[in-house]
């Protein structure tokens, strides 16, 4: 019988039905317009362009333009690539304008999407960003969509790790520029540390598409983005410290795998005392409570964590001596992106790798602060319903499911859920074995790189060949992908899910044109083409006739969206397909949130051995508690969110003051307020208000007034003289101070004057700010403890940082005063040596910028070949696309060099 609920969505349709209902008149408007852009010559589209850039600098709202707008640029896509954009893609397109998540499935070319709420946006020249989840793809998409933006007369741009200043601020110049989300938050921190407007290299944040926009502004919004310098070297602690760890028992520590914690016992604590003073690294006397012994606990309990809860292969592997993160949700490499507070470096101690020093934080923020910098934002993903409560309350961002083009053919079993992991994989062997027999592929996902091989292995042992695709398969990726649609392939991948590449039914047909014409350079490249598209045309309903790619997951994730997204690399386009997930009682889901319920449950029933529980209570079950897991995650997040967002506003206030002080052709105005400031507090210091002259520290004004303002006055003399109050002493001090600054001016020369003020006050903010960051850092760290004294840590935080931010401006007002006050001109030998010092310290400053870029894997343009290309063999070649350079490394375009067709 159907509910109330049930009954209103079949007679009304869904809120989500609605919304996409109502756009259709849009979308018949756009259609309507198609003869009329057919009709177009490729310049007439590009005056199209112009026209509508025109209306929109007059004040035509984008909204007015749309139709005409959309249809311009399917029509350029239409051309440029070939492709005639569906409905259900302009549809896309119109809620991502409209600053919305489109939530489409994988295959419906979201890609292309993408270009129609760009290109509308571009129209008022203030730039739009479209943001990928790596490097690679930011490259492909800019190459593959630039073509459609060029055939409409628009500029592209791409940003990548490690890129040449002049390069990137052409890119940023662009129309449409494509980054990825590290990359453009890390840009606009470095553009924060830079000594003048010019050097910036973002113009602004109108308008950014986030692709795969629930990677992006929610797993990887756990951890804030942070640009980071040396500090000194504690490698011996570390080594020390880690050779206690194996001597801990069960007994001495607690873990909560929950949370991801590790917290030493009282016993453990007593323990660890005693062999911590037999090391010498305890000092005698010392206790672990004493405030002193803080830096041991921290690095002890980092150790703990480092051995008990972070796991080789899984977390992180060990590559040519390097601790390399593995990232959680794409299961694809990190390298350059390090752990804080010292625990990478726990990690390095305990696989005995290099210890690299600890970082010092130069500049951070959360990707959710640094995309609410954006007037407008819209995303688009496979996969966003889960988390719409998130995207509304913290981005502002509505969720919109776009239809299929095609109806969905896949086939989703039910859970399968045994009692053992051996009884598992027995089962998904034996599923693998059968599909492998009559030819269908099978893509089966792991949620560990470990987990991965010891599958492979198994697969071995039953004589079934296989591909693994793991953060240690990395460089053979595109390979492997093009290949898992063939008939029979069986493909074993670690969190498969955020890849972004599609699988083809009977395998990618250009990736086998490649290396067909590569094998056989003298053949004719039609005749090779013509061949090899016949034979993949056979192949593909060959695979389709085989029930088309099995997706076979070995493990539920944390997140309903991961397992959705694999489930979805099934069934694109409305090809056939099906999707199963076999679970055990000892999978880490399972064993963490409560199988012992179940565990009885199935005793009870009298399972046998290799049975398995399949019905869609469990479903319901198991989805019960992966909303509760996230649930707590988006709690992490919000809580990181509040607390960052206290910092955000103090972000503002002195990045802005920067900004100012960059673009003002003079600041001896700010400078001169800021000694009169200095000036006032001193007068309250040393003459306090309403007080005798014979309570008056004259001395002690004396020595401030030489040491900070540089001047030398009889101050002592004026506690003896009638009528001289606190505004006469300020005033007299601010006469004496501008009258030495103005002697310093003539003697340096006004140009060079302000010059020196500019830079001493950039340089002083900098220092400040990082020094407010670490004191910060530690106060954040600490403040969780007030708890349990009944008071909000939340509210003790931002009272507690907004003293502190008002002491570090007072310090700022000091510093820069005593700077310019003891400022000297330099013989022409000191000026040579300064210069010297300045270019090597701008030369270190800039490497540290360039370098400070965290989970980038795109490699800088170089002369040298890609690792493990061998010219005789294409298949060391990856995938490059046709404008791709080469990776021979000659420097040529992939088309004109191995991949030319003639």
């Amino acid at each position: 019988m159907l509910g109330l609920g049930s009954i209103a969505k079949k007679v009304f349709g869904s809120p989500n039905d609605r919304k996409v209902k109502a756009v259709r008149p849009i979308i018949d408007q756009i259609n309507a317009l198609e003869p009329e852009f057919e009709a177009l010559s490729d310049e007439g589209l590009i005056s199209k362009t112009e026209e509508f850039r025109k209306r929109a600098m007059d004040g035509e709202s984008l909204d007015d333009l749309l139709p005409e707008a959309f249809a311009n640029c399917r029509e350029g896509a239409k051309r440029a690539l070939g492709l005639r954009a569906f409905d259900v893609q302009l549809i896309g397109g119109l809620f991502i304008h409209q600053g919305n998540i489109a939530e489409m499935k994988t295959g419906e070319g979201k890609t292309l999407v993408a270009t129609f709420a760009a290109y509308l946006n571009a129209l008022k020249g203030e730039g739009v960003h479209v943001v990928t989840v790596n490097d690679y793809l930011a490259k492909r998409d800019s190459e593959w969509m630039g073509n459609v933006f060029s055939a409409l007369g628009m500029t592209t741009g791409v940003v990548y790790p490690r890129q040449p200043e002049p390069e990137k601020r052409a890119a940023y110049a662009c129309d449409i520029t494509y980054a990825t989300n590290n990359e453009l938050g890390f840009d606009y921190l470095r553009d924060n540390m830079r000594g003048s407007i010019a050097e910036m290299a973002q113009r602004g944040h109108n308008f950014a598409i986030v692709d795969e926009v629930d990677s992006i502004l929610i797993d990887e919004a756990r951890t804030p983005l942070i640009i980071s310098g040396p500090t000194q070297d504690r490698s011996e602690l570390y080594v020390s410290i880690d050779k206690v760890i194996p001597h801990v028992k069960e007994e001495h520590f607690t873990l909560d795998e929950k949370t991801r914690q590790a917290t030493f016992t009282d016993e453990g604590n007593d323990f660890l005392e005693e062999v911590l003073h037999e090391q010498g690294i305890l000092p005698e006397g010392q206790s672990l409570y004493d405030p002193e012994s803080t830096t041991i606990v921290h690095h002890i309990t980092n150790a703990l964590r480092a051995h008990k809860v972070f796991h080789k292969d899984k977390e992180y592997i060990v590559r040519d001596g390097e601790v390399v993160l593995v990232d959680e949700f794409t299961g694809r490499m990190m390298p350059g992106r390090r752990m804080s507070e010292g625990l990478h470096q726990a990690i390095e101690a305990k696989e005995g790798c290099k210890i690299q020093p600890e970082n010092v934080t130069l500049a951070s923020v959360t990707f959710q602060n640094y995309f609410r910098l954006y007037s407008k934002l819209g995303g688009m993903t496979g996969t966003a319903a889960t988390e719409a409560e998130e995207f509304a309350s913290i981005y502002g961002l509505g969720v919109v499911e776009i239809p299929t083009n095609r109806p969905i053919a896949r086939e989703d079993e039910d859970d399968a859920v045994f009692r053992t992991s051996r009884e598992k994989y027995d089962a998904i062997v034996e599923a693998i074995e059968e599909a492998h027999k009559k030819g269908q592929p099978v893509l089966v996902g792991t949620t560990s790189i470990e987990k991965s091989e010891m599958l492979g292995q198994l697969l071995t042992k039953a004589g079934l060949p296989h591909n693994i695709l793991n953060a240690r398969q990395h460089e053979q990726e595109a390979q492997i992908i093009a290949n898992a649609g063939k008939l029979g392939a069986v493909t074993i991948a670690t969190n498969m899910a955020g890849r972004g590449t599609d699988i083809k039914l009977g395998g990618n047909v250009e990736f086998k044109i490649m290396e067909a014409i590569a094998a056989d350079p003298d053949g004719d490249p039609e005749d090779i083409r013509a061949r090899i598209e016949a034979e993949h045309k056979t192949d593909e309903q060959a695979v389709k006739d085989a029930g088309g790619l099995y997706v076979l997951a070995t493990e539920r994730h944390e997140s309903r969206r991961i397992d959705n997204q694999l489930r979805g690399r099934s069934g694109r386009q409305g090809d056939p397909g099906k999707s199963s997930f076999f679970l055990s009682l000892e999978d880490d889901l399972m064993r963490i949130f409560g199988s012992e319920r179940l565990d009885k449950m199935l005793s009870t029933l009298g399972m046998k051995e290799g049975e398995a529980i399949v019905h869609p209570w469990v479903n319901k079950s198991l989805e019960r508690a992966q909303a509760k897991v996230e649930g707590r995650n988006f709690d992490i997040r919000k809580q990181l969110l509040k607390f960052d967002d206290v910092m955000n506003d103090q972000r503002k206030v002195v990045f802005g003051q920067r900004r100012d002080i960059m673009g003002a052709e003079d600041i001896a105005e700010v400078a001169k307020d800021m000694r009169d400031q200095v000036i006032e507090d001193m007068i309250d210091t040393y003459m306090p208000p309403k007080t005798y002259a014979d309570q008056w520290d004259v001395a002690g004004l004396k020595e401030a007034a030489q040491k900070v303002l540089g001047v030398d006055m009889d101050i002592e003399k004026w506690a003896d003289e009638d009528g001289l109050d606190q505004e006469e002493a300020t005033e007299r001090l601010e006469r004496a101070a501008d009258e030495y600054m103005a002697s310093k001016a003539v003697q340096f020369g006004p140009e060079q004057m302000r010059n020196i003020e500019k830079q001493v006050l950039l340089q002083t903010i900098d220092q400040k700010w990082q020094e407010h960051l670490l004191t910060l850092e530690h106060l954040r760290s600490v403040v969780g403890f007030r708890g349990y004294a009944q008071r909000d840590p939340l509210n003790e935080y931002k009272t507690e940082s907004f003293q502190l931010f008002e002491g570090m401006l007072d310090g700022l007002r000091a510093d820069v005063t005593e700077k310019l006050a003891r400022i000297q001109p330099l013989t022409p030998e000191q000026q040579e040596q300064l210069l010297a010092q300045l270019k090597q310290q701008q030369e270190a400053a800039q490497k540290q910028l360039a370098g400070a870029n965290v989970g980038s894997d795109a490699p800088a343009p170089s002369a040298d070949a890609a690792p493990g290309f061998v010219e005789e063999d294409p298949t060391t070649w990856g995938n490059p696309g046709r404008n791709d350079m080469c990776p021979c490394g000659s420097g040529k375009k992939f088309k004109h060099c191995h991949g030319r067709l003639s």
